[in-house]
Formats: structure tokens, sequence, C-alpha cells
């Protein structure tokens, strides 16, 4: 026998656990905006989760999975800084080139998708209820 159906709930809280990952990878990412490091290898990379949709043929619906973290965005950028104790021998340290404009877009847009989905679960939950009422 396969699984049993998914219900509202699991579907609400598995895409909310996607946008709460999403919104942590965004915040690492301004957490280390401007950073610097003495190589290009060292220095601070984007990240973004990468989401999977799954269909659950026993109830019809469709949820998401995060299926892994990648790197992504430009390269870092090279700047001359001779002061800088973390400059190599030719001064030059390696900036993160986080965009922290996307990054805040990124994290506004998936705040109001977490709220989107604590909304369904609060809908679902309040049509059980008033269900339940018309039984008394």
């Amino acid at each position: 026998m396969g699984n049993p159906p998914l219900s509202i709930f699991q579907v609400s809280g598995r895409a909310m656990s996607a946008q709460l990952l999403r919104m942590n990878t965004t915040a690492s990412n301004l957490a280390n905006a401007g950073t610097v490091a003495s190589s290009p290898e060292a220095a601070y990379r984007t990240i973004k989760p990468v989401f999977r949709s799954a269909f659950d043929e026993a109830s019809g619906l469709s949820t998401v999975d995060v299926e892994q973290i990648v790197t992504a965005g430009s390269e870092p950028t090279k700047r001359y800084d001779p002061g800088n104790p973390l400059a190599d021998k030719d001064g030059n340290v390696w900036e993160s080139a986080v965009d922290e404009t996307r990054e805040l877009v990124d994290m506004l847009e998936s705040s109001r998708t977490y709220q989107n989905n604590v909304e369904v679960m609060q809908t679902a939950k309040q049509l059980i209820v008033d269900t339940l009422k018309l039984g008394r």
C-alpha cells in the first residue's frame, strides 16, 4: 500500500518550510554582502535553494521540496586595497558580489509566500471548525 494522501496542512507546511529555508539563505547572503577575502576561492558566493515540485497522486495535490542549495550569481569582484589585512601580495582583495536589492526582493517575496501559506492553514482550520459546528 502506498503513502496516505497529503492533507492541505502537509502541503502548506512543506511550502512554509521551503520558504523559511529561502529566507534563511537570503539572510545569509545579505549578512555577507560587502565581505572581502584574500582570494576568489575564499570569497563568499550567493547561495540559493533549488525547489522541486512533487505531485501526490493520492490527493491530487502538488507540493514543493528543497532539492539542494547551490551557489549562484556573479563572481567575486577584485578590488585594489593594499591597506586591507586580507590583501594578497599584489594588494588585491575579492569582494562578494551579493546584489542587495535582489536579495531584499527575494526576502519580501518569500515572506509573503510564507504568510500566504499561513493563511491557507488558518482558512482550512476555520472551515473544519465551522463544519464541526454544523453537526451540533
